[in-house]
């Protein structure tokens, strides 16, 4: 008689009589071979118990409409998970994402979340459409995301996936190597967190095990509350990946002469090889090492229009910094950090070259550990035809943290150093916690503080530091609240970091409730949210911005969703505020109110937009402001999406006024899984600027990929003299990587 069988299926009814993830249970191992061809008919397969799934949302602890079998087993080499998914109408099973990592909720799609470490803080997610399209995704912080989804959609690994469709639904096999999970075994007992999740998009509906509680926006990817399952005899393979590339185009730039008198093309052939080595040094712990790295194939930045005192944030997007990437995070406010490692590889005046690198990520006892250093090459710019040099530069960052007092808090210290040829440098130090207090309610910690060559002697600790406070409650259900206090020193520069002000003292209060609709409302959550933020001077004591505000939300059970806000503002100007179209906002202090909301269409939809708008005062004058991202799947093959947002204001009583209209535009072609095209075309009324991105990928088998990349900017303001030609900057790109597997 089977044991392990009798104790998954008591637990999972224990689980969903409790509606919470029950004691950890053993995942069956596999008696026999498992073929990946998505047809589950294997002796090994029957003899999983398959989990027992309940509807998430929209209505939780529902009995799913559709029947669903899923089994999770492993053997001493792969995890599998296979899935058997019925459908009433066929022809509501959609698949039309092609392209990895391409995460469409338009799609049907099955999704395992592992939390390898079992640390209730990062997951990955490995996820498949009925097409046998794969994504990949990590997640950090819980998934408590800032405002957006929580995942990192450039991390990548090697995995595999098969499915078939018949007329009675469709089948999944997914097949994961331990060789690209990073787990701590006991002496080959490993302990993880899973969830398992089917997603039916023609019904907005998601089946989960263990059920998860609608109270949670992201619960699907949330490793707090994931099922802790054990696996014995497990240990991991320390394999080496050998990731060589050979790139070759040219670039053309055109740039005003040093007399200021015409423009001159410059040409660049460029013709490059590189290596990237990525080794398990033990199950837990991956060291990387790359040579004359290169991002050619990364995905452009979105072109972004600055209407705020703030400076603009960018996302890191390149696949080198991806793996265990949350290890190295110090948040020192919502986009404040104190490393970025945006900083590493890109100026102000474009990319300088990385000549080497090692990157080494893991955990090594109780301790969650990252180690970086990166070395980047003396690089020379014109820049309004001036000579430009961004010195030769040495970036490093230490990071550790461990859990303290119980499995949901922790305690860290991270240290930064950047030293560059020119004798600059500047040097990061930072210790953070978080603690769970009781329930939901969280205490979150940090202190940094900066030095570098111009930092003032005899110095005050806090002038050079930053100090953060937050007590929170998670949720989206209920009474909710989140405290802030942040302080930052006047002389507090994180140049490997990111910050958006210096000098203050910020306090943010934010209390809402959420409640739930009834089970037969159209209605799936109302939340009414009050919010209030102020940044004081640290010079004077002084208001120096400040906002009050309440927003009503609704979603609904079909996936739509929408909000209605009201603030009042305040921002005390010293300075003269630059704005577009060379207009600016004179010293002063305004007071202004201003009305705003947003509608988005269900996700789940073929064809769907959101909608926004922003109207009222706003400084001395008034604006307006509005914006839509539609979406279109014409087929399996083709998807339009963009976006475009206009601005406008006007200033009666000093007769100014501008306009900035910013249009996004993308169009992805894929002919099948290994081939597709993008091309990303964007407008900024701003700076008068086309940028077009055009990217062609090859991917005939995992760990080789052939790209084409095109990069072009287009001046549309051509007056004045000398004429800018109509072509600021032309690339044209080939890569091919190939990766040596084990």
């Amino acid at each position: 008689m089977r044991i392990a069988p009798l104790i998954i299926l008591g637990t999972q009814l224990l689980v969903s009589l409790q509606g919470q993830p029950g004691p950890a249970v053993p995942l069956h191992r596999l008696d026999g071979p498992i073929e990946l061809d998505g047809r589950i008919i294997e002796a090994a397969w029957m003899a999983v118990p398959p989990f027992r799934l309940v509807e998430s949302t929209p209505n939780f602890g529902s009995p799913p409409s559709e029947v669903s079998k899923v089994r999770v087993a492993y053997n001493d080499e792969f995890l599998y998970a296979s899935g058997h998914f019925l459908a009433k109408d066929i022809s509501q099973i959609r698949a039309t994402a092609l392209e990895r990592d391409d995460l469409r909720f338009s799609d049907e799609l099955f999704g395992v979340v592992l939390d390898t470490f079992n640390d209730n803080e990062n997951a990955l997610v490995f996820a498949v459409n009925a097409a046998g399209n794969r994504i990949d995704l990590s997640v950090a912080n819980d998934a408590q995301g800032q405002g957006g989804p929580p995942w990192n959609r450039s991390w990548n690994t090697f995995w595999d996936v098969a499915t078939t469709r018949t007329d009675s639904g469709w089948f999944v096999e997914m097949r994961i190597p331990f060789s690209s999970l990073r787990f701590q075994d006991q002496q080959g007992k490993v302990v993880m967190g899973l969830t398992v999740w089917r997603w039916i998009a023609a019904k907005n509906e998601r089946i989960t095990y263990p059920p998860l509680d609608p109270k949670w926006s992201w619960a699907f990817v949330k490793p707090s509350i994931a099922q802790d399952v054990i696996l014995t005899d497990v240990y991991a393979s320390r394999p080496v990946y050998i990731t060589p590339y050979a790139l070759g185009g040219s670039q053309q730039e055109q740039d005003l002469n040093a007399a200021g008198s015409a423009y001159q093309t410059t040409n660049d052939i460029q013709i490059n090889a590189g290596l990237d080595i990525k080794y398990g040094l033990t199950s837990n712990l991956t060291l990387d090492l790359t040579l004359n790295t290169d991002f050619a194939q990364a995905e452009a930045d979105d072109q972004q229009v600055n209407l705020s005192r703030v400076s603009l944030f960018f996302p890191e997007k390149r696949l080198f910094f991806q793996e265990r990437g949350s290890i190295f995070e110090f948040r020192t406010g919502r986009r404040g950090r104190l490393f970025h490692s945006r900083r590493i590889g890109l100026s102000e005046y474009g990319p300088v070259p990385i000549l080497a690198g090692m990157r080494l990520v893991g955990r090594v006892g109780a301790w969650d550990i990252g180690l970086l250093d990166m070395l980047t090459a003396r690089t020379d710019f014109i820049n309004d035809g001036d000579p430009v040099t961004v010195p030769a530069e040495n970036f490093a960052v230490a990071r550790v943290r461990r859990q303290v007092l119980n499995e949901y808090s922790y305690v860290g210290a991270i240290m930064t150093s950047r030293n560059n040829t020119a004798q600059d440098m500047n040097r990061g130090l930072g210790v953070d916690g978080i603690f769970r207090l009781w329930g939901d309610d969280y205490l979150q910690s940090s202190w940094s503080h900066t030095v570098s060559e111009d930092t003032p002697a005899g110095l005050s600790l806090i002038d050079g530091s930053l100090l953060r406070l937050s007590l929170t409650r998670r949720g989206t259900v209920g009474p909710l609240y989140d405290f802030t206090a942040l302080r930052s020193g006047s002389h507090y520069e994180p140049e490997m970091g990111f910050k958006g002000r210096s000098d203050f003292l910020r306090l943010r209060a934010s209390l809402s409730y959420g409640v739930m609709a009834a089970e037969n409302s159209p209605i799936y959550r109302y939340t009414y949210r009050l919010n209030y933020s102020a940044f004081y001077r640290n010079s004077d004591g002084q208001l120096d911005s400040g906002e009050l505000g309440a927003t009503w939300q609704v979603n609904s059970k079909a996936g739509s969703r929408g909000n209605l806000s009201i603030k009042r503002s305040y921002e005390d100007l010293p300075d003269t505020l630059s704005m577009p179209e060379d207009q600016v906002i004179p010293p002063g202090s305004y007071p202004f109110t201003q009305l705003s909301g947003s509608f988005s269409l269900p996700f789940s939809w073929l064809t769907r937009a959101q909608f926004n708008f922003e109207v009222g005062s706003w400084y001395d004058g008034r604006s307006i402001s509005f914006g839509t991202r539609p979406s279109w799947t014409v087929s399996d093959h083709i998807r339009l999406s963009g976006q475009y947002s206009y601005t406008a204001a006007e200033f009666p009583d000093r007769g100014k006024a501008f306009t900035v209209q910013l249009v996004r535009m993308r169009i992805s072609v894929k002919l099948n899984a290994k081939l597709s095209t993008a091309t990303f075309a964007q407008f900024n009324s701003d700076a008068d600027l086309i940028g077009i991105n055009f990217r062609l990928r090859y991917n005939p088998r995992e760990g080789t990929d052939f790209y084409l990349v095109y990069n072009e900017g287009l001046n549309l303001d051509r007056s004045g003299f000398p004429t800018p030609p109509l072509s600021g900057s032309r690339t044209i790109l080939l890569k091919y990587s190939l990766t040596f597997l084990p």
